[in-house]
């Protein structure tokens, strides 16, 4: 598979971007890709290749993750989230599909509501921040407790992406995880959500998805057996087939009904 890379620079922002090109004859949306904190676009590369069979794909390392520049100054949610959406706006694509993991989920929710008429859709994967887990140390319990599900594989690339990234910036971005209401900015989309999580993800459990879903608009829960939180490495392809469902059904320009459902998928 050809891929493009290259850096753009936002504001002292610095971003890096992995290109796949569209296949020929596909009509699907250039499809995003944004990782958590502490991460980079690695523990997202199966679930881009798999896209990238039907679409144009785009992943996306933030300023200060992946072994990019720390920023000058401490950028919140909102100001990321603002110049990342100055950085889909230079994709050349009417519509985008913004797909976020984590805290990813936070950056793409406020991306899209800088991009009306441009975003045709928002999936969700092991979102945060649980409103009854709104703390430090219940994060760092439920991710050592995730660390326990995953592969070593998985576990070696987001041990090694922590490094890289650093205990201040991570420290400085988990403070405004942690204190960002996503589940009350989901209700500003005009576009469908989709949320999907690994059965077993002690990070984003099955209530805290559930209320997120019933907030927004119009919204779809999917749960994925057996996996845990970086269920788009562990079951690239449950989550992509689940991805490309969600693209399908956000029409450009029409106004589907409000709608929140909840799926359990087969065996991945």
């Amino acid at each position: 598979m050809t891929t493009e890379r290259r850096q753009i620079d936002i504001e002292g922002l610095a971003f890096r971007l992995i290109v796949s090109p569209r296949p020929a004859a596909s009509t699907t949306p250039t499809i995003v890709l944004v990782h958590g904190i502490g991460m980079s676009h690695r523990y997202l590369a199966r679930l881009h290749r798999v896209l990238a069979r039907s679409a144009r794909v785009v992943s996306i390392d933030l300023p200060g993750f992946g072994g990019l520049p720390k920023p000058g100054y401490d950028p919140d949610v909102p100001r990321m989230g603002r110049a990342l959406a100055e950085v889909i706006s230079t994709l050349g694509d009417a519509r985008v599909v913004l797909v976020g993991h984590s805290m990813g989920a936070q950056w793409v929710v406020e991306a899209a509501a800088q991009l009306p008429g441009v975003v045709a859709a928002v999936v969700a994967i092991g979102p945060v921040v649980d409103q009854e887990n709104r703390t430090l140390s219940a994060q760092v319990r439920a991710l050592a407790m995730d660390t326990l599900g995953e592969t070593p594989r998985i576990n070696a690339i987001v041990f090694s992406d922590y490094v890289r990234c650093g205990p201040r910036w991570y420290l400085t971005q988990v403070r405004h995880m942690l204190a960002y209401p996503i589940e009350q900015r989901v209700r500003a989309l005009e576009v469908p959500l989709l949320v999907i999580r690994g059965e077993k993800d002690p990070v984003a459990g099955r209530d805290w998805c559930r209320r997120l879903t019933a907030a927004a608009w119009s919204a779809r829960l999917v749960h994925v057996p057996r996996r845990h939180h970086v269920v788009q490495e562990s079951a690239p392809l449950a989550v992509a087939d689940a991805i490309l469902s969600h693209t399908a059904s956000a029409h450009p320009g029409s106004a589907p009904e409000p709608v929140m459902t909840s799926t359990t998928l087969g065996t991945p």
